[in-house]
This record gives structure tokens, C-alpha cells and sequence, in this order.
């Protein structure tokens, strides 16, 4: 099982392919900090053994001070340099990780990014926040607490028993069994028996930040159904349970650092006791050796100590490196690099959309999403797309934006695959959604996220042509107000004024509405839907919407069914001669 276990922790680092690559691109940082902390630890031992040669060389009072001239030297060079190399071990350490670790945010960043439309059904929230919160953590202290230490520690190792082994090899390899008990033995045992339950601790951390996540977004259902304390209790037990494994773990560290200790212990002891043998007989002054290999020993704790406890969170560092190689794979540069047709649209001007035979099924179903669609929408155009829940309305829409790529037939603007557009379909079509998502600052700030490059001006001109500028005005802050986390200052009908605002900003020639008055009343819907058409009536809209309040409005109106437009015409043609048409219209009205 031990075999096993190992065999599958050195199968995920080996094919790890997140953290791995940024280990060959700053390679010779990398190599530079194996070198100071090798020096670090090899300046600490050199200072005792220089000090403990010259303490003893000292106490038998030489006829001139020449005589410990060089150790006294050499004593103040190994005080100095210790501290020097180990300050510029940390800077350089801690540098290497910043890099990697910034990288690797960025390389998160993008991985989400390309996802960035289905994220919310695709992830959870806890998911995404131990990602964020705790991996990337995870990732710096793998290399600051783990690798780092054990590569130096080895190279302490070799070069102890190599050093050792010039003056005798017996003893030599007593120290390499004996010194392997503390730099391979106890690591081993600490990763096989306390990983494992390290492993378990963090998997129940999770689970009750999943859980504590979800009951904080849920908290006032959790106290309308009257149900506050069955939460608590149910926490609590968990939490109980998580402290009973951190005491068993704290436990099993207390022992095996106590094994450690006495370890050393025996290594110091053996070590005087070898020295006085060979050295005996005080001839030449071979006795004052003694002190110095004795001494030599004890900064080889600081060496060799924190191995088994770093080399135990492995367990912790493999899961995260799971989880973010489970992440799909990140591209190569932020978002898809813009093909030569679409760099030429910039001089073009909108002409029109087109749905050519278009064909798009998900992965997981075998059911067409939409099948064989063909629909121009020309510039100017108003098109209303409707249709129940799961028949394929929002991902036309993805589809338009590039977020999906049809498997057959093809989705164009002026000829070119949309998809080919990359990060530039946010200059031709903008989105208002069901949820715009508003950020915990000022009114300002989230109307400019449309374009970065307006002015305060040209920000408080866009709200108010959306109506929200009197009302804004007359608040203490102004427009400075902050819309507070997710918006949460405003209704729902004026979190949709902000993002129409952003979309004025943004002056894309589409503009995709995706059902963006889910969940409003009908007056402020029909308010609202006022304000759209009327702000927007210059521009190309594709409107997604489940019912047919406003849609007079619309040029044209298809209606989706399995993947298939079964209905499709003008509103005031499909009122007056399409029979199903009639009986949604007033179905739509309760009449």
C-alpha cells in the first residue's frame, strides 16, 4: 500500500504540468538558490568547526599568536559570510517563487478566462476560492519550505560523509546510516503516516469552506426555514472533528521531533567519541580537532530538523497540484490571437451577422443544442429570439460571441468566423446579461470597465441617457457612490441601467441581450425594455428572452424549438396569421 501510495505522489509531480514548466524557466535562479543555501548552511557548519578548533587551539596558550592567526580569520570570514548568504539565499529564494507564482496566477487567470462564460456552472464557489486562496499559497511553500531545504539538505549530506569519509570510511558509513535515519527515514515515515492524515485534515478544510461558503450565500434561506441551528450543530461537528485530527497530527510531530533530537544526540556523541580515538595522544596539536568536529555538528540540526515536517505536506502540496492540472489547459497567450482576417475587419464597418447551417452539440449530451441554423442578421436589425428553457437560446448566443464553435457550418460577422475574432468580438458585439456583475466600488469605476479610456464625463453622459443620472446626483456620494459587493446598493432594474451604461461605453455595433430582465416586475421590465430600445436604437440587437412582453418592438422573431427555428417572421405577421404565435402571445398575457 506505502508502494502504491508513493508511486502515486511521484506520478503527479512527474506529470504535473502547471508548475513543472516555470521550473525550467527560471532555471538558473533556481540553481543559484540551491548554491547560496548550500553556502548558508555549509558557512554555519565551517564557523562552529572553526570556532571549536580555535577555542581549543586557544586554551593551550600558543607561544604566538601567529600560531591561530589563520582561524581567527577564517572564524571572523565564516561569521560574516553566514548571515550574507543567508539574506541573499532568502531574497533570491523568494524571489524565484514571486516569479513562478506570479506567472502561474496569470496562467489561472487565462485558463478561467477562456471559460469565463460558463464558470458559474462549471466551478463552485468554494472550488474557485481554494484556488486562489490556498493552491497558489500551497505552490510557494512547496518550493520555500520543501524543495528547497531537502535538495540542500542532500547536498549537506554528501558532502558531510564525503568529508568524512577522507579521514575514515567505517565511521563514514556509520554516519550515512545514521544521518540517513534523520534526511530519508523519518521524512519517509512523516509523509507515509502523518500525510495521510495531513491529506484528510486539508480534504474536511475544504469541505468546511465549501460548506461555510454556501451557508453565507444561502444564510437567509437557512433562517427563513427556521433551520439556523441545525447549520451550527452540523458545523460544529465537523469542526470538532478537523481539531481531533490536528491534535493527532501535532501529536505524531511532538514524537518524531523528539526522536530527531535524541538523534542527534547520538550522532554528537559518536562523533566525540570517534574523534578522541583517532585524535588521541595530543600529538601536534591533533586534540584541538576534536572541539572543532564536535561543534560541526549541531548546525546540521538546523539543516536536517525541519525535513520530515516539510517533507509530511507533500500530501497537502499534491492535492493542489490535482486540482490545478484537473483545471483545463491554459492557452498559450491571454485569449485567441486575432487571425489576419479578423485584424482587417478594423478598417471594415458592421455589415451583418449569419448562422450558416450551423450545428452545435456539448460534449457531455448527444442531443443537437442546435441544429442546421440558418439566419442573416443584417446591420440595423432588431431580432428577437425566443423559446422555453434548453432550447438552445443562450447558446446561439455563445455561439455569436465565439464562446463556442459550431461542429458544422459556420457563424460569421462580415464573413469572418467569429471565433477567429478572439478578444477582439468585444469591439463588435456587447453583452448585457441576466447578472451583470457589478464590483465593490464606485458607480464610476464599474460603468468604465466599457471603456477604460472614457472620461468622468462621458461616463456621467451614459448614465444618464440610461435615466440613472438625477437619481445618482442626488446621492451624498454621487457618483462616487459604491455599488457595494455585487451590487447589492441597487434593485436588479438599475444594475441593468449600469451595465446598459457600460454597453453605451463600449459602442460595439451588436449588442447581445440575454434575457437581461429575468426576475423583474412587469412594470419595471417594461421600463426597462423602454430604456433598452430606445438607448439602443441605433444599433444591431440580438435579444434573447423567454416571453413576449416588448417584442412588438422587434424587427423580426424566431422562435427555437430542439435546436430549430419553428417559427419565424415579423411580430405583427406572426400575430395576425401564425396560430401557435397567437396562442403564446396570449398565454404570455394570462389571457
Amino acid at each position: 500500500m506505502y508502494k502504491k501510495r508513493i508511486a502515486e505522489m511521484r506520478a503527479t509531480f512527474i506529470e504535473d504540468s502547471w508548475v513543472k514548466p516555470f521550473m525550467a524557466k527560471y532555471r538558473k535562479l533556481l540553481y543559484l538558490v540551491l548554491f547560496l543555501g548550500f553556502m548558508t548552511l555549509f558557512s554555519g557548519s565551517a564557523l562552529m568547526f572553526i570556532s571549536g578548533f580555535l577555542i581549543s587551539k586557544s586554551a593551550s596558550i600558543p607561544e604566538n599568536i601567529m600560531l591561530v592567526y589563520v582561524p581567527i580569520v577564517l572564524t571572523r570570514a565564516f561569521g560574516i559570510s553566514r548571515p550574507v548568504f543567508r539574506y541573499i539565499e532568502r531574497l533570491t529564494s523568494h524571489n524565484w517563487v514571486l516569479k513562478m507564482t506570479s506567472d502561474l496566477r496569470v496562467k489561472l487567470y487565462n485558463t478561467l478566462e477562456k471559460d469565463a462564460i460558463f464558470i458559474k456552472s462549471k466551478y463552485k464557489t468554494g472550488d474557485i476560492l481554494a484556488v486562489l486562496a490556498e493552491d497558489i499559497d500551497h505552490i510557494q511553500n512547496l518550493y520555500l519550505r520543501t524543495i528547497f531545504p531537502t535538495l540542500i539538505s542532500w547536498g549537506i549530506y554528501i558532502a558531510v560523509i564525503i568529508g568524512l569519509g577522507w579521514f575514515s570510511i567505517p565511521f563514514a558509513l556509520l554516519m550515512l546510516l545514521m544521518l540517513g535515519v534523520v534526511v530519508i527515514l523519518l521524512p519517509l515515515v512523516s509523509l507515509l503516516v502523518n500525510g495521510a492524515k495531513m491529506a484528510a485534515q486539508k480534504t474536511a478544510r475544504n469541505g468546511l469552506y465549501d460548506q461555510l461558503t454556501d451557508a453565507v450565500l444561502g444564510v437567509g434561506d437557512w433562517l427563513f426555514s427556521g433551520r439556523k441551528n441545525d447549520f451550527l450543530n452540523s458545523y460544529e461537528d465537523n469542526e470538532q472533528l478537523n481539531r481531533k485530527n490536528d491534535y493527532l497530527i501535532k501529536r505524531f510531530d511532538r514524537t518524531r521531533d523528539f526522536i530527531l533530537q535524541i538523534t542527534f544526540s547520538i550522532i554528537a556523541v559518536a562523533i566525540l567519541i570517534w574523534t578522541s580515538y583517532v585524535f588521541q595522544g595530543n600529538h601536534g596539536g591533533a586534540a584541538n580537532w576534536i572541539a572543532a568536529f564536535v561543534l560541526a555538528v549541531f548546525p546540521l540540526v538546523d539543516a536536517f530538523l525541519p525535513i520530515p515536517d516539510a517533507v509530511s505536506e507533500l500530501t497537502i502540496y499534491e492535492d493542489s497540484i490535482k486540482r490545478m492540472n484537473a483545471l483545463p489547459a491554459a492557452p498559450d497567450s491571454a485569449g485567441i490571437e486575432p487571425s489576419s482576417e479578423a485584424a482587417s475587419l478594423k478598417e471594415e464597418a458592421f455589415q451583418s451577422l449569419a448562422f450558416k447551417q450551423a450545428t452545435f452539440s456539448y460534449e457531455t449530451q448527444s442531443k443537437k443544442i442546435i441544429d442546421d441554423v440558418t439566419i442573416e442578421i443584417p446591420k440595423g436589425k432588431k431580432l428577437a429570439v425566443l423559446g422555453k428553457s434548453g432550447a438552445g437560446k443562450s447558446t446561439m448566443g455563445k455561439l455569436l460571441r465565439g464562446d463556442l464553435i459550431p461542429q458544422k457550418g459556420t457563424v460569421t460577422l462580415n464573413g469572418v468566423p467569429v471565433y477567429k475574432l478572439g478578444d477582439e468580438i468585444a469591439q463588435w458585439v456587447g453583452v448585457i446579461n441576466q447578472n451583470p456583475h457589478l464590483f465593490h466600488t464606485s458607480v464610476l469605476n464599474n460603468v468604465r470597465l466599457g471603456n477604460v479610456e472614457a472620461s468622468d464625463e462621458e461616463v456621467i453622459q451614459a448614465l444618464y441617457q440610461v435615466g440613472l443620472g438625477e437619481m445618482l446626483a442626488d446621492l451624498p456620494a454621487g457618483f462616487n457612490t459604491s455599488v457595494e459587493e455585487a451590487g447589492g446598493r441597487f434593485s436588479g432594474g438599475e444594475r441593468q441601467r449600469l451595465a446598459l451604461a457600460r454597453i453605451l461605453l463600449q459602442d460595439t455595433p451588436v449588442v447581445l441581450l440575454d434575457e437581461p430582465t429575468v426576475g423583474l416586475d412587469p412594470i419595471t421590465e417594461q421600463i426597462l425594455l423602454d430604456t433598452l430600445f430606445t438607448v439602443l436604437k441605433d444599433k444591431t440587437i440580438i435579444w434573447i428572452t423567454h416571453h413576449l412582453q416588448g417584442v412588438d418592438q422587434m424587427d423580426e422573431v424566431i422562435f427555437i424549438e430542439n435546436g430549430k427555428i419553428e417559427i419565424q417572421g415579423t411580430p405583427q405577421g406572426l400575430l395576425a396569421d401564425n396560430t401557435r404565435y397567437q396562442r403564446l402571445y396570449h398565454l404570455d398575457r394570462g389571457e
